[in-house]
């Protein structure tokens, strides 16, 4: 288990309480303590707003459950997820340290109001911080009414801490197109503020943003699957007051700075007109790069074990840019409030940030290496060009196979409670090369995948390297 410090530098980092960064630490390693089970890996498929930040996004709002729709219903079951779980923390605690007393697991199986089988559990724990008294608590959220309309997908877990395991951690979970288009039922269904935050954050998400008919389809099918019509603009408008009136309180914790609600409402016709096909406001490219700079995508987890200087900072302006907030930059000793656009690479090995000066709308650079500190405010600003600041840390989201899913679900055996088993790769000759740089050697590699993982391999230097691990640098076609 990594040590209290560790918490209290990353919560520093983000500007995020403590305990709201040991949870995130803790779902990581109950996340492959699932994928460890025999009995849940192959039945249990992660989704909501949690599976994007773990999944999907590396920045992204923190969220407190764990949801899972169940394959399996004989699974829904009190007696059996207790000692099933029960032995999910006993290797949780085996491979990370973090305690999970069996004794202390709750499980309380229902019926919705559909007559269908829903599970709300409670797992408590203590890791690094270690406190005294009570423990904390996740909220596991588990259900079989739900419908797969695509295949699950398999995941790398964002798991940014010094005891991530070597080959990383996986997670079967919902495909993109799928969540999305589940968060809009859900936007509607329930009308929270968590669900409009996810809509517009993967809307703004330009870059990994699918075919708006693969998301409408999902829609679709989930509508009709829930007996509710598929929500348009003027139907969520209703609950207009409800969301302005929770926004704070639902999400003030989950987020180092809480944007506007206005910046996110605001958004929300414009996604219908994208989801609708009809016509959507389209961003021009900003101004001309020189050719000696290239796209820098950097992971905050690696750059932070790097140790580059400005690391502490990245999460806090990739934040601004995804929520669309300004920031308050501090360079030679001068606060600047600036639009921060897109991080650059110059040849000579320098980071740069790329943005618009917000007092005059005048184009700024920053040598990353030069900033002495970063805040985001709660000032939203209107893109003036697409932000090419990435909120994922291991590159693009490829578009989901759209293929059936079998009759009957296939078993991979593997030993119980064992390590994740590495997938099969499957060879191809087209299709674009994804290039990921060595976190410890700085050395690149051309993968045929989105995944950050390299072989064993050697220094510039011809010295073996410990690096196992990659950020994404760029797509090439």
């Amino acid at each position: 288990m990594i040590d209290r410090g560790e918490i209290l530098a990353v919560a520093s980092d983000l500007s995020l309480a403590p305990d709201v960064v040991e949870k995130d630490y803790v779902l990581g390693w109950l996340l492959a303590g699932i994928r460890a089970s025999e009995a849940l890996a192959h039945s249990w498929v992660f989704k909501g707003g949690t599976c994007l930040k773990k999944c999907y996004f590396e920045t992204y709002r923190f969220s407190e459950d764990l949801d899972f729709t169940v394959t399996d219903e004989t699974q829904l079951d009190a007696e059996y997820l207790t000692r099933t779980f029960g032995d999910v923390a006993t290797w949780v605690y085996d491979q990370s340290g973090i305690e999970i007393p069996g004794g202390e697991l709750r499980f309380d199986v229902y019926r919705n109001h559909r007559d269908r089988l829903s599970c709300e559990g409670r797992v408590y724990y203590r890791g690094p911080l270690r406190r005294a008294g009570n423990l904390s608590r996740i909220k596991l959220d588990l259900t079989v009414d739900e419908v797969l309309v695509l295949p699950p997908v398999e995941r790398l877990v964002v798991h940014p801490y010094t005891d991530c395991p070597v080959d990383g951690i996986i997670a079967r979970c919902y495909a993109y197109e799928e969540i999305f288009g589940e968060k809009v039922r859900a936007l509607a269904e329930r009308t929270r503020p968590r669900d409009l935050y996810d809509v517009i954050n993967l809307f703004r998400s330009v870059e990994f943003r699918p075919m708006a008919a693969a998301v409408l389809e999902v829609l679709q099918k989930k509508c009709a699957f829930k007996g509710i019509p598929v929500p348009t603009f003027a139907t969520i408008a209703t609950g207009s007051a409800e969301l302005t009136a929770d926004w704070s309180a639902m999400l003030g914790h989950q987020l180092p700075t809480l944007p506007p609600f206005a910046s996110f409402w605001d958004e929300l016709p414009e996604f219908f007109a994208w989801l609708e096909a009809r016509a959507e406001r389209r961003l021009a490219k900003a101004e001309r790069v020189p050719s000696e700079e290239e796209l820098f995508r950097p992971a905050v987890g690696a750059l932070r074990r790097e140790g580059i200087a400005g690391s502490s900072f990245l999460e806090t302006i990739r934040f601004a840019a995804a929520n669309r907030l300004c920031v308050d930059l501090t360079y030679q000793n001068k606060v600047r409030r600036i639009e921060p656009y897109s991080f650059r690479r110059t040849l000579a090995g320098e980071i740069i940030l790329r943005s618009v000066r917000r007092e005059d709308g005048e184009a700024r650079t920053y040598r990353f290496d030069r900033i002495q500190g970063a805040k985001a405010t709660d000032e939203s600003f209107t893109p003036r060009y697409e932000i090419e600041i990435s909120p994922a840390g291991f590159g693009p989201i490829p578009p989901t196979r759209r293929t059936a899913l079998p009759s009957s679900a296939r078993k991979v055996a593997s030993p119980r409670l064992s390590s994740p088993p590495r997938g099969r790769r499957l060879k191809s000759s087209t299709g674009p090369r994804y290039i990921y740089q060595c976190s410890y050697c700085q050395k690149k590699f051309s993968h045929r995948k989105s995944d950050g993982r390299l072989h064993a391999h050697k220094t510039p230097q011809g010295y073996p390297c410990p690096g196992r691990s990659g950020f994404f640098v760029t797509t090439k076609f």
